[in-house]
């Protein structure tokens, strides 16, 4: 009787230990499941929508042209325009406050995009903003420049752009002088200088 018994204990307990590892064993399968599920969605948005266009342009692409451009690649662009033009238009990178050789300019004249050359500001519209950046209230003409949102940095700014050929300038804010109230805030390495007697 006592063999029989503990026969039958022996018995249960093995078939208790069967259904937990059973158990078990179908909750680890429900989340090998769920990881595949997951491993599987993600592999489908990596082929269907490029690194590229989930995480921005690559910049450092030579073989595109930058924005407004169609003749010339980033690479000739690289050996037009020294490093710190080159960072400044086409990286939007921004010069160190007081060093631009432009800031402190009060010859009389017209300012110029350093890559296009096209005239975007006018020096009876600049001003000292104590900023450490040439700054100007107005630019030369309505359709020389094009401002676009930029939210780098967190919030919106707006970009200041060449309408010629997208060439990144500076910013612009409603700090400014009257009678516009605007501070365009623009890189002295982006910008060359024609002075008026040699525009005549």
């Amino acid at each position: 009787m006592g063999r029989g018994f503990k026969k039958i204990e022996k018995t249960v307990i093995s078939l208790l230990y069967y259904l937990r590892l059973k158990k078990m064993t179908q909750g680890v399968m429900k989340r090998m499941k769920s990881i595949k599920t997951i491993s599987f969605t993600l592999t489908l948005v990596f082929i269907l929508f490029p690194i590229q266009n989930i995480f921005g342009e690559d910049k450092t692409d030579n073989n595109k042209s930058p924005e407004g451009v169609t003749d010339l690649t980033k690479e000739e662009w690289k050996k037009k325009l020294t490093p710190l033009e080159y960072n400044i238009m086409w990286g939007q990178g921004t010069e160190a406050p007081y060093t631009g050789d432009l800031l402190n300019n009060k010859k009389k004249g017209v300012y110029v995009t350093a890559g296009c050359k096209q005239p975007v500001f006018h020096s009876d519209h600049k001003y000292d903003s104590h900023t450490g950046w040439p700054s100007f209230w107005q630019p030369i003409s309505e359709d020389a420049i094009k401002l676009v949102p930029d939210y780098k940095l967190g919030y919106k700014r707006l970009e200041v752009v060449s309408s010629k050929c997208g060439e990144h300038l500076g910013d612009v804010f409603n700090d400014g002088p009257n009678p516009t109230g605007l501070r365009y805030c623009i890189n002295s390495a982006a910008l060359d200088f024609i002075e008026e007697s040699e525009e005549e």
